[in-house]
């Protein structure tokens, strides 16, 4: 398995810091995110129900006429290759290393593209996976290049499958209200925006035909009742996505000035992370942790992700220890 984000008891274990007093901003996960509901106790004792209202609040909050409602956008991911005959896939890098993995798996070449390489590829690719805004480097892909490369790939049958976990804190770039198109496919998550990374929920934008045969793969009750009614309410709060976006561009210039200040410059990022191209990622990633704030490291290339302090202090403690291990790298 690969290694991901959020991964704090193996850390407090391996660095003896008690779980509490850790600062996890290795995930990208929103600090502030939206819990304004109670679990009645219904939704523990009944069976999941498909026509609970989550596909349609779905469908109104994505724009769209089919959604289906996943076990996170890592269910989707999983199961996607094996819809398809082996061929050769085209996966953005850096980016989310499970794509290129499973991909992988289920027999396909894969083959690693930059996002200049991409117009080219989509011409002769069988499917092309994208991330955007990219994990981890925040490179933002127009709405109208997306399409266009998705015409290309749907000429000859082929996919476009766009990965848009990090879209909904600034999605005007995002090709949700376009999933009705044959072979573009969107995959979403109410993890990062909304917090809920715990309720595993996601959400698959295409055809009626391609959800219908991923549905049948993935089999029935794949979220829990108590996470769909969360779900549910999430998605048609209004308000609060509006209150929330503007908070988190807020917060997200913030840690890039922060960074800067600290002599760690980012990059590139979105509203949810910084990313900090550096070749001292390890041995700053390390000293963090020994101080309890664990970040995401990357090595190739090498570089540490940073998402969103949650409270004052934590924005204290992180530009402390930053400025410490400038001073040691200097």
């Amino acid at each position: 398995m690969l290694e991901h984000g959020g991964k704090l008891r193996c850390a407090a274990e391996r660095y003896q810091i008690p779980l509490e007093q850790w600062l996890d901003l290795s995930t990208g996960i929103n600090p502030k995110g939206w819990m304004g509901i109670d679990i009645p106790r219904s939704a523990w004792t009944q069976l999941p129900q498909d026509e609970d209202g989550l596909a349609a609040a779905a469908q109104s909050y994505f724009g769209v006429p089919h959604v289906l409602p996943v076990a996170g956008s890592q269910a989707a991911i999983m199961h996607l290759p094996r819809l398809r005959a082996p061929g050769t896939v085209g996966v953005l890098a850096p980016s989310y290393a499970e794509h290129a993995l499973r991909w992988s798996e289920a027999g396909h070449h894969v083959v690693s593209l930059t996002s200049l390489q991409c117009p080219a590829a989509a011409a002769a690719l069988d499917v092309l996976v994208l991330v955007n805004p990219n994990n981890p480097t925040g490179e933002r892909i127009e709405r109208g290049a997306v399409l266009e490369w998705h015409e290309r790939l749907a000429a000859r049958g082929g996919w476009l499958i766009v990965d848009e976990a990090f879209a909904d804190a600034d999605p005007q770039n995002s090709v949700a209200a376009d999933a009705t198109r044959e072979g573009l496919i969107v995959l979403r998550s109410l993890g990062k925006f909304f917090g809920l990374a715990g309720a595993r929920v996601g959400f698959v934008l295409a055809a009626p035909t391609l959800l219908a045969a991923l549905a049948q793969r993935l089999g029935p009750w794949t979220i829990a009742g108590p996470a769909r009614l969360l779900a549910q309410h999430a998605l048609s709060d209004r308000p609060w996505h509006d209150t929330m976006r503007a908070h988190l561009r807020v917060q997200s210039a913030r840690l890039a000035r922060l960074l800067e200040r600290c002599g760690w410059p980012a990059a590139g990022g979105c509203d949810l992370f910084q990313w900090v191209p550096t070749a001292h990622a390890a041995v700053v990633h390390e000293a963090l942790a020994h101080t309890g704030i664990l970040t995401r490291r990357f090595d190739t290339p090498s570089g540490l992700r940073f998402g969103l302090p949650g409270e004052e202090a934590h924005w204290l403690r992180l530009e402390r220890a930053l400025l410490e291990q400038r001073r040691r790298c200097a």
